[in-house]
C-alpha cells in the first residue's frame, strides 16, 4: 500500500506549503514505494511554531495527571497496533523482524515511563531568614524542537517527545526523511491518546526543515540525535540563550582480555557489530584483543560473521537486513576501499550483493590512525586491533575523538573495574555488547559523542532539560 503522508500543523494534516513531496522506498525492494511525504521548508516550520506558540499556555496549564493519562493512552494505542507497526518498520527502514519487534514493544514502555515523570515535576524548599520561605518551582520551558534519526524511528523520538510533553511543553517534531512514516505513526498515536492537537506539530523533510527549526528563536530548546557534524551545526545555531541536547556519533570498542571466554566474546561482538546492519550509534566498530587470544578470537568472529544470513527483514531466519539508503551503501563501499587502500587486511565481507544488501565485513591488521579506527562508518564494518597488555588496550580504546560506549570481556573483576575507571566514555559495559540499553538508566556520551549538558532517556537530569527553574522568595506583608 502506498501512503500519502502529511505534516501536522495547527491541528490539521496538511501538505507542504510549497506542494513539494519526496518519496520513501523500501530499502529491501526499490520497486516498493512506501509513500510520498511533504518536503517542508522554512514556511512550514514558521507556521508550525506560530501554532505551537498559541497553544503553549493551555497545554502548560494542563494538570500533570492528565498529561500522564494521555501518554499512557498513546502507549495503549501503539501496543494495540503493534503487528502493523512491525510490518511497516521492516518495510520502511529494513530492520529484521526481531529488531522491529523489539523497537515496537519498547516504545510504549518508554511513554509509560515518561507518564510517571509528569507527576514528579517538584521543586525544593530552602531554609530562609525569618519568616521568608525560599523555594523553587519547575515550569515548562516552552516549545521543544525534536530532530530524530532513522535507525530507531519510534524508540528515540518517544524518548524525546515523551518527557517534553510530560513537562508541559509543546513540541515541534522533525523525524528523519528516511523514516517519515514512523514519525507520522507516533504523532497519530499521541493524538489518539487524547493529546490536544495544538500541543504538537509534525514537519516532514530534510535538513532545511531542521535548520529552520533551529533558526527560529521561539523554539526554546532543541534535542537532537544524529551525526556529530550536524550536531555541531545545531549547537552553533542555537547560541547561548537557548537550550540544546545533542547525542551524536560513536566509535565503540570491545576490549577482550586473555582470560575471557572467547566464544562468548565472539558472540557479543558479532551481535554488537552487525545488529541493525551496523547502523547504531552504540554499535561495535572496533575489537581490541590482547596477543594471547587475538588470532583465535578473530577466527571465531569471522566464522560467526560468515554464518549470518543477509536478506529481507520479513523473511524467516534473516540475521541482517539491507542498509537504509543509497547514501549508507556509498559510505560502506567507500570505507571498504579506504581500509584496503590503507593497508588493513580484509578478512571477510566487503562486497555489495545486490540492491542495498552487503556482506558484514571484518578487517584485521589495523594500526592507530587508520580511518577504519577513527571515522564513524555507521555500517557493518568491524576492525580488529592487537594489544600487548591491558594498559595498551585501554589506551587504544580511548584513542578516538568519540566517547559514547565501550565494553570489556574478562573474568577478572579488578581489570573490569580498572577499565570502568579508565574508559573515557559515557557508557561502559562489562561482558555485554556495546548495544542495548536499559530504558530507566541515563544515556549519553563523552567527547564528540555528546554535549553532556543533560542526560537523555532517564536519570535525575532528564526532566531538567525540558523545564525552567524559578526561585521564589515569599514573605508575609507586615
Amino acid at each position: 500500500m502506498t501512503i500519502t503522508g502529511s505534516n501536522f500543523i495547527d491541528s490539521n494534516w496538511v501538505p507542504a506549503n510549497s506542494g513539494k513531496v519526496f518519496e520513501r522506498r523500501n530499502p529491501a525492494d526499490d520497486s516498493d514505494l512506501i509513500g510520498t511525504f511533504p518536503d517542508s521548508d522554512t514556511v512550514d516550520v514558521q507556521n508550525a511554531v506560530d501554532a505551537l506558540d498559541k497553544a503553549a499556555p493551555e497545554w502548560a496549564a494542563t494538570p500533570p495527571e492528565r498529561r500522564a493519562a494521555i501518554l499512557e493512552a498513546a502507549a495503549d494505542h501503539l501496543a494495540a497496533h503493534a503487528d502493523t507497526l512491525v510490518e511497516e518498520l521492516i518495510r520502511e527502514e529494513g530492520k529484521t523482524r526481531a529488531e522491529a519487534s523489539m523497537e515496537v514493544s519498547r516504545t510504549p514502555m518508554n511513554l509509560r515511563f515518561y507518564a510517571g515523570e509528569a507527576h514528579r515535576a517538584t521543586g525544593t524548599v530552602y531554609p530562609g531568614g525569618g519568616p521568608t520561605t525560599v523555594y523553587t518551582v519547575r515550569e515548562p520551558i516552552g516549545i521543544v524542537g525534536a530532530i530524530t534519526p532513522w535507525n530507531f524511528p519510534l524508540n528515540i523520538p518517544s524518548r524525546k517527545l515523551g518527557p517534553a510533553l510530560a513537562a508541559g511543553n509543546t513540541v515541534l517534531f522533525k523525524p528523519s526523511e528516511i523514516t517519515p512514516l514512523m514519525g507520522q505513526r507516533l504523532v497519530e498515536a499521541l493524538l489518539a491518546g487524547g493529546l490536544p492537537p495544538g500541543a504538537i506539530a509534525l514537519v516532514q523533510g530534510d535538513g532545511k526543515a531542521g535548520a529552520a527549526m533551529v533558526g527560529d528563536e521561539r523554539v526554546a530548546a532543541v534535542t537532537f540525535t544524529g551525526s556529530t557534524e550536524v550536531g555541531r551545526a545545531i549547537h552553533r545555531g542555537i547560541g547561548p540563550e537557548r537550550r540544546v541536547q545533542l547525542e551524536m556519533g560513536g566509535k565503540n570498542p570491545v576490549v577482550v582480555l586473555a582470560d575471557a571466554d572467547i566464544d562468548a566474546a565472539a558472540a557479543l561482538i558479532v551481535k554488537g557489530a552487525f545488529g541493525l546492519s551496523g547502523q547504531a550509534c552504540t554499535g561495535t566498530s572496533r575489537v581490541i584483543a590482547v596477543d594471547e587470544i587475538h588470532d583465535a578470537l578473530l577466527d571465531k568472529v569471522v566464522t560467526r560473521t560468515e554464518a549470518l544470513t543477509v536478506g529481507t527483514g520479513s523473511d524467516r531466519g534473516v540475521s541482517m537486513g539491507p542498509l537504509a539508503s543509497e547514501a549508507q551503501l556509498d559510505k560502506y563501499l567507500e570505507y571498504v576501499a579506504i581500509g584496503i587502500d590503507g593497508g588493513a587486511r580484509l578478512v571477510c565481507g566487503g562486497e555489495r550483493i545486490g540492491g542495498l544488501f552487503v556482506r558484514p565485513t571484518v578487517f584485521a591488521d589495523t594500526t592507530p590512525g587508520m580511518r577504519l579506527l577513527t571515522d564513524e562508518i555507521f555500517g557493518p564494518v568491524l576492525a580488529f586491533q592487537r594489544a600487548t597488555s591491558f594498559d595498551e588496550a585501554l589506551v587504544l580504546a580511548n584513542d578516538t575523538a568519540f566517547g559514547l560506549c565501550a565494553s570489556i570481556v574478562t573474568k577478572n573483576l579488578p581489570d573490569a573495574h580498572r577499565f570502568i575507571a579508565g574508559s573515557r566514555t559515557g557508557l561502559v559495559k562489562v561482558n555485554q555488547p556495546t548495544t542495548g540499553m536499559a530504558m530507566n538508566a541515563p544515556f549519553g556520551g563523552y567527547k564528540q559523542s555528546s554535549t553532556q549538558t543533560f542526560k537523555e532517556q532517564a536519570g535525575p537530569t532528564l526532566m531538567q532539560f525540558y523545564q525552567s527553574e524559578k526561585t521564589v522568595y515569599l514573605s508575609p506583608q507586615a
